[in-house]
C-alpha cells in the first residue's frame, strides 16, 4: 500500500467504556504505519480522540489501566436537582491534571469533538478553544450527566444526533476515511460497496421526537439514581447502557448510508456496559484484536 493511502482520518464513536476499545484501535493502526492525520470524535471517542491529538494518550492509557471498580464510582460527584445526576468536574479535574490544558487549534493533530444543541436540534462540531471544553460537551448524556454551558449554548452528548460521526471526519478531505463504531452486533469489517452517492444532511429529529427520548431517559434514571447511589441494583444500568446502545446503533446504520467510510471497524455492543471502566486492559486488547482482523482483510483487498 502506497505511502499515501495509509493518511487517514479517523472516527471514533459513542459507547461509553467501550471507548477504550479506541485506544488499542490506534495503537495497531499506528503500528501499521498508518497516519492518523485528523480526529473526529463523540462522547468517549471524543475523549479519546483528545487525548491522542494532544499527544497524550500513553499517560491516559496507564491511568484508565489502573482503575479499579471502588475508583471508577469514587470519580462520580453528584448533582441532585440537576438536569443530570453527575457533574463531571471531578473526573475532568483528573483528566486536565494528567493532559495538562489544550487549545483544539494548536493541538499537533487536528480534531473535532461533536455535541449536540439540544434547544437547536444541530450536531455542533467543536473544533477550537479549550479542549476539555469540547470534550465535556461532548459526553454529556442527557439526564445523565449535566449540560455544559460553552458558546453560548447549552450543549448535550453528541451521540444524541451523531453516535459515529462520519461527517465530521469527512470534512477532512483526507485520502481515506476509517471509523470505529462501538454499537456492532458483531466485528465489522471494511464495508461492501456502496453506490457513489453525494453527502446529504440527515434530517432532523422532530421536537416529539427528542422529548420522547428524554422523557424516556427520565423515566429510566428515576430508577437508576437511587440505584447509583446505593452502589446496588446493577440491573437499572444494564438496562440505561443496552437503551443507549440500541439508540446509537440506529444512529449510526442512518450515518452509514450517508457517508461510507473506507474501513468500518466495529466492537460489539456487549463488550462491556457503557460505566464499567474498570475494564480498561481487556477493552484496549479487544479494540487492538478486532482492528487487526479488519485491517488484515482491508489490506488484502487494496
Amino acid at each position: 500500500m502506497a505511502a499515501a493511502d495509509k493518511r487517514i482520518a479517523l472516527v471514533l464513536g459513542s459507547g461509553g467504556a467501550r471507548g477504550l476499545a479506541h485506544i488499542g484501535v490506534i495503537e495497531e493502526l499506528q503500528a501499521r504505519g498508518y497516519a492518523i492525520e485528523a480526529v473526529a470524535g463523540c462522547s468517549m471517542g471524543a475523549l479519546v480522540g483528545g487525548i491522542f491529538c494532544a499527544g497524550r494518550l500513553p499517560e491516559y492509557r496507564q491511568w484508565a489501566c489502573s482503575l479499579t471498580r471502588r475508583e471508577v464510582f469514587g470519580l462520580v460527584d453528584f448533582a441532585f436537582g440537576h438536569p443530570g445526576f453527575i457533574k463531571g468536574d471531578r473526573v475532568m479535574a483528573v483528566l486536565r491534571g494528567l493532559t495538562g490544558e489544550h487549545l483544539i487549534e494548536a493541538l499537533p493533530v487536528p480534531f473535532t469533538a461533536v455535541a449536540t444543541d439540544l434547544d437547536a436540534r444541530r450536531e455542533i462540531r467543536i473544533g477550537h478553544g479549550p479542549l476539555f471544553d469540547a470534550i465535556r460537551a461532548s459526553i454529556a448524556i442527557p439526564m445523565l450527566l449535566t449540560p455544559h454551558r460553552y458558546l453560548d449554548r447549552d450543549l448535550v452528548d453528541g451521540g444524541l444526533l451523531a453516535p459515529l460521526p462520519l461527517a465530521a471526519g469527512k470534512a477532512f478531505g483526507l485520502p481515506r476515511l476509517f471509523a470505529v463504531d462501538l454499537n456492532a452486533e458483531r466485528t465489522a469489517i471494511a464495508p461492501p460497496a456502496l453506490p457513489a452517492m453525494q453527502p446529504v444532511a440527515a434530517p432532523l429529529p422532530s421536537n416529539d421526537t427528542l422529548r420522547a427520548i428524554q422523557q424516556g431517559w427520565a423515566r429510566l434514571l428515576q430508577g437508576v439514581r437511587p440505584a447509583v447511589a446505593n452502589g446496588s441494583n446493577r440491573g437499572l444500568m444494564d438496562l440505561m447502557s443496552q437503551s443507549l446502545g440500541a439508540m446509537h446503533g440506529f444512529m449510526t446504520q442512518m450515518q452509514l448510508e450517508r457517508y461510507p467510510p473506507d474501513l468500518l471497524i466495529g466492537i460489539p455492543e456487549n463488550a462491556c456496559a457503557i460505566y464499567e471502566f474498570w475494564r480498561a486492559e481487556e477493552m484496549i486488547a479487544l479494540g487492538r484484536r478486532i482492528a487487526g482482523e479488519a485491517l488484515d482483510q482491508f489490506e488484502a483487498g487494496s
